[in-house]
């Protein structure tokens, strides 16, 4: 008797019960949103309608191409390959505006080392002949998936880009009610990012810690300009988010298709106003 083995993948994200019902009983219909490449997109939700987003499948930046690699020798020690051609596409973000909210989402995407096949030089004997490789670095574009759960009656607005770089301003974390000593860092000497800066200079996007709320409270000062409680970045092409296309057309792979972003959006689509309670 020949068995039947069922091999079952673990998503990390899966459609909401309700959702589910209403889409088999015809109250929704599911939709997808492919997006990619150009890092703007508008997905367009009809008058009189609302979506329900429940998830994402998104394939990083970055894939399909190798930074500048080194020969090496299995005889003699092997060469370092550096990152520095592709260490922009580590951190990227998405992020969905639905004009009343924002949801930002940032995914740390690993650098991989790519060997190349090896080269046998075949003119010498086989007691003195040398593996030769070529060793560069490539990102990893596995496809990352994550549970959503966003309603829109608006157009939902979607930005991808590349976290570029970072300032911040350290301070040691005074005990309150809220930080108590021995079971968090109040009353500690280290110094903390209190303070993080993820966009443009003269107007930057401010990650405060611990708090925003009762900002004096933790004798920090004034708050600055443009605080935040969440971290994310805005674009510039300096300080913040820059786009992942215009990075591959410093490098020439623009039309490189591996090496572009894509984002498949999963939602339910309901063809009537939005009820009082969405859950």
């Amino acid at each position: 008797m020949v068995g039947l083995f069922y091999i079952y993948l673990p998503m990390s994200w899966q459609i909401p019960t309700q959702v589910e019902l209403d889409i088999i009983s015809g109250k929704a219909k599911y939709q997808t949103f492919q997006t990619g490449n150009g890092g703007q997109s508008i997905m367009a939700v009809p008058a009189n309608s609302y979506a329900v987003i429940f998830g994402y499948d998104f394939s990083p930046a970055g894939g399909g191409f190798t930074s500048a690699g080194t020969i090496f020798n299995t005889g003699f020690a092997t060469a370092t390959a550096h990152a520095a051609a592709i260490k922009f596409f580590e951190t990227q973000q998405i992020s969905f505006f639905t004009g009343t909210d924002f949801f930002p989402f940032i995914h740390h995407v690993n650098i991989e080392l790519a060997i190349m096949p090896y080269v046998i030089d075949t003119l010498v004997p086989d007691a003195n002949r040398v593996l030769q490789g070529f060793q560069a670095l490539t990102i990893d574009n596995t496809p990352i998936s994550r549970q959503l759960y966003i309603t829109s009656t608006n157009d939902v607005t979607i930005t991808h880009g590349l976290i570029q770089n970072i300032t911040s301003a350290a301070s040691a974390i005074p005990i309150t009610n809220r930080t108590p000593q021995s079971l968090t860092y109040g009353g500690s000497p280290q110094l903390m990012n209190t303070q993080t800066n993820y966009g443009p200079g003269a107007t930057p996007q401010n990650f405060m810690q611990p708090s925003v709320k009762d900002y004096a409270d933790f004798a920090f000062g004034l708050l600055p300009n443009n605080p935040d409680n969440q971290a994310f970045a805005t674009p510039d092409a300096t300080n913040g988010l820059v786009s992942a296309y215009e990075r591959l057309l410093a490098l020439t792979q623009e039309n490189n298709a591996a090496a572009n972003y894509y984002l498949c959006v999963h939602y339910a689509l309901y063809s009537k106003t939005v009820p009082e309670q969405r859950g």
